[in-house]
């Protein structure tokens, strides 16, 4: 090969592999980033709105509730009610007082709302024209019995006085005495003391249950005034007793 053809013999060269390139490069495809999908916003929080009318009744009567709520997808009222439409109203009759609670959920959390029913008891009707007021007091005031040498009162003692607790709230004019007796065995002077514990006791429960203590005094008779007069465990047990009377 002459001096003169090498040169260019490389100028070619050169030339060859820069068409390449070029061809090369020209036949990538571009690359193209797919889109960044935009945040979801953050789903709303529920809101929950119950309502009575009225808020106070007497037993027997009825409530109109009604409610509304944004962003749930469940409601509930509780008690009784259950599952609610989002917006809506029913009518409940609650025998005591009560509160309902409107629960709303959904994707952005929970709310509730409540609202307080107060249900009044009605009034005491008064005795039937035949029957007197003694004749009630008679009927209802229900006496506590003890146990041989106690003065506590037993769980019967407590549900005998939350009757005759009823009673004296239904007549609040009424007063009464509670007398403390006791069995035949021991001394006067023990059973005195033991008879006065008891009926002490027995006016204590009845203020722990609401009424006055203005309203009830005691005494203790001991075992001077037997209710039965045997002497058998069952008899002996009739005469220890908290017994009503009614003041004068």
């Amino acid at each position: 090969m002459t001096e003169v053809a090498r040169p260019f013999y490389r100028t070619c060269l050169l030339v060859a592999f820069a068409a390449a390139a070029w061809t090369a490069g020209c036949g990538k495809k571009p690359v193209i980033s797919a889109p960044v999908p935009a945040e979801a916003p953050p789903a709303s929080r529920p809101t929950a709105v119950l309502k009575a009318d009225p808020t106070s009744i007497n037993k027997g009567e009825s409530v109109t509730l009604s409610w509304s709520s944004t962003n749930a997808t469940q409601l509930t009222i509780a008690p009784e009610v259950g599952a609610v439409a989002p917006e809506g109203s029913t009518k409940v009759s609650p025998s005591e007082s009560v509160t309902y609670t409107l629960t709303a959920g959904g994707p952005g959390g929970s709310a509730d709302s409540s609202v307080r029913i107060t249900v009044a008891a009605p009034p005491a009707e008064p005795p039937p024209a035949n029957t007197s007021l003694d004749d009630m007091f008679l009927k209802e005031m229900q006496d506590a019995y003890f146990d041989l040498d106690k003065a506590d009162i037993r769980s019967d003692a407590r549900a005998a006085l939350a009757k005759s607790a009823d009673f004296l709230r239904n007549y609040p004019q009424v007063k009464v005495v509670v007398e403390g007796h006791c069995d035949e065995r021991g001394s006067t002077e023990y059973n005195l003391a033991l008879g006065d514990r008891r009926a002490a006791a027995v006016k204590q429960y009845l203020v722990s249950l609401g009424i006055g203590a203005e309203r009830v005094s005691t005494v203790s008779y001991g075992k001077e005034k037997p209710f039965c007069m045997q002497s058998s465990e069952d008899c002996w047990q009739k005469n220890r007793r908290g017994h009503f009377v009614m003041a004068k």
